[in-house]
């Protein structure tokens, strides 16, 4: 089921499974794409790496992730692009800005709780029947929808990943996502950003220790190396380029940077992938 609006918003409601697939391909310009996965044992590689996901997982994807089908039993596909609903414009009211999407050096990946189930199959019951209806409101309607739907999200993700319970500790990690995407290619210390934030290297550090696992140094270099393994697996760049492209104007400091990251040099990557 496909939305068209009068002024490009696009919205696409589908259920995805092997005859299908091809979906995902799809080239929609300034989309996001949500899957929620109804079967075990699904298999994409996204950006060079394989991952498997299970039944009530829940992958959001952007326009930029490189997607390929491996084994896709059934999954609740929904995309929509920027004129149907900018996330960026309603961040106040969805706090899904660097969580779900725009905040890429990890894949955001949630699991369903068995005790919410009832209410993710309840909205989207009501996103498809939304989809059938032919009237003035629709638009607000579907829109409405979507934006219940990724608060839903949002707030299953805060909790899995341990988010601070508070705001302005939470906010912080997520604007400090997205500005690390926005400028990983030139900023490259925790420093920059802390400046871009108005806050102390000492003060992030500090926020990010409550989440536990990951610093904020190692968000930075995850971004980069992210880009880095992507130019690597799907273009014909040579090094020297990628390394300039992400930040690096000395080849050699690149290439150590990249061994220390993943074990191998960028060379031995790129043919290890073919």
């Amino acid at each position: 089921m496909i939305f068209l609006g009068n002024v490009k918003e696009y919205l696409r409601l589908e259920t995805v499974n092997k005859n299908n697939g091809e979906i995902l391909k799809e080239v929609v310009d300034s989309s996001l794409t949500v899957l929620w996965f109804e079967s075990d044992c699904n298999e994409l590689i996204i950006d060079g790496k394989k991952q498997i996901f299970s039944r009530n997982q829940i992958v959001f994807l952007t326009e930029f992730h490189n997607v390929v089908i491996e084994d896709i039993k059934q999954a609740r596909f929904l995309r929509f692009n920027r004129p149907f609903y900018c996330i960026l414009d309603h961040d106040t009211e969805i706090g899904c800005k660097g969580i779900l999407f725009f905040g890429a050096s990890q894949l955001p990946v949630i699991k369903i709780p068995q005790e919410e189930i009832d209410i993710f199959e309840t909205l989207w019951k009501m996103f498809t029947i939304e989809m059938q209806s032919n009237d003035s409101l629709q638009i607000e309607m579907l829109q409405m929808m979507l934006k219940r739907y990724l608060i839903l999200c949002a707030r299953v993700y805060k909790l899995q990943e341990n988010y601070p319970s508070s705001k302005a500790d939470s906010d912080i990690i997520r604007e400090f996502n997205f500005l690390v995407e926005q400028h990983f290619k030139a900023k490259h210390s925790v420093a920059e950003y802390a400046e871009l934030l108005h806050k102390s290297p000492k003060t992030l550090s500090n926020v990010f220790s409550k989440i536990g696992s990951k610093t904020p140094s190692q968000y930075i270099q995850d971004r980069i190396m992210l880009e880095a393994r992507r130019l690597l697996y799907y273009t014909d760049m040579q090094i020297k380029e990628i390394a300039y492209e992400v930040g690096y104007e000395d080849i050699q400091a690149f290439s150590r940077f990249f061994k220390k990251q993943e074990g191998v040099s960028p060379s031995e990557f790129k043919e290890n992938m073919r």
